[in-house]
């Protein structure tokens, strides 16, 4: 068993400890109507994503999400929250080294012998969530999960799902598909995002990632036999039957859509097997961006 594939399945039982501790965590964490900035890199900056989607949707102020090296200056926040599983990403520590005293920083790592910890005001170490394997899977869900938690979405169904989406099997004649598009709508789109980037880090696959609703203006016209379109979450009316009329395949999300992630990690899994790829040593990856000064 690979890393990534041990790592994959310890999910539910992280994501349990997670909620559970979330009320453990508030100080640390964003206050309703505070205006807040949600940062990461690759994996982490999709999980920001997802979680400015819900904390803006349920009402906690306005909520924006930025890749670390891509976050405006000019603008103002009240804090600024940084997902870095490593605790070593340079963009994201250059980030809040230029933001110290100016606004109130808190980040999300898993490991606690690392720059980060004293580098933000406040720290949530996840630990029990963390990772040997370049490619994340646990760390990134068990953030989001903590954030859901702390906003009072995370819903008991989504440790039964992810339980499910370890246990079925994939659909059939999924893994030998030529090209994947994975869709999401409001907080799932950042989640369709690190779908795409999971195939595309773990089994080298043509993968892309769009809100639902944009699928139709282009990217469809690629769909054809031997690709797959896979909903994260409730597909808009119609959606399906079009992708059916192409001759592609549908994968509708009927799991919580993080426990549909955990499906796509599975695939990415699998069709690296099948391409005798070795998903712990995915092609020009490390663990942690580090760049020289």
């Amino acid at each position: 068993m690979t890393h990534v594939e041990d790592e994959l399945t310890g999910q539910p039982e992280c994501w349990l400890r997670a909620a559970s501790e979330a009320a453990d965590h508030a100080r640390a964490l964003p206050r309703p109507g505070e205006r807040v900035a949600i940062v990461g890199c690759g994996t982490s900056y999709f999980m920001a994503q997802a979680a400015a989607a819900l904390r803006e949707n349920a009402g906690q102020g306005e909520t924006d999400a930025f890749a670390a090296s891509e976050f405006p200056h000019g603008r103002a926040y009240d804090r600024i929250v940084a997902l870095t599983r490593s605790g070593t990403t340079t963009e994201v520590l250059d980030l809040l080294d230029r933001v110290r005293g100016r606004t109130r920083t808190t980040a999300l790592t898993a490991d606690p012998d690392t720059p980060v910890m004293t580098a933000a005001d406040d720290v949530v170490v996840l630990d029990y969530a963390d990772e040997r394997s370049v490619v994340q899977t646990r760390f990134a869900t068990t953030a989001l999960t903590l954030l859901r938690a702390h906003l009072g979405l995370h819903p008991a169904a989504a440790v039964t799902d992810a339980r499910t989406a370890l246990a079925e099997p994939l659909p059939e004649g999924l893994v030998g598909c030529t090209q994947f598009t994975f869709l999401g709508r409001g907080w799932t789109v950042g989640l369709a995002n690190e779908a795409g980037l999971k195939m595309r880090e773990a089994a080298l696959a043509w993968t892309e990632a769009y809100p639902a609703m944009e699928y139709r203006h282009g990217p469809i016209s690629v769909t054809t036999r031997g690709t797959a379109t896979w909903m994260l979450g409730t597909a808009p009316e119609g959606l399906a039957e079009q992708v059916r009329a192409t001759g592609g395949r549908w994968i509708a999300g009927g799991l919580d859509p993080l426990a549909e992630l955990v499906r796509v990690q599975r695939l990415a899994v699998a069709v690296a097997a099948a391409r005798g790829l070795d998903p712990d040593r995915p092609r020009h990856l490390t663990r942690s961006v580090i760049l020289a000064p």
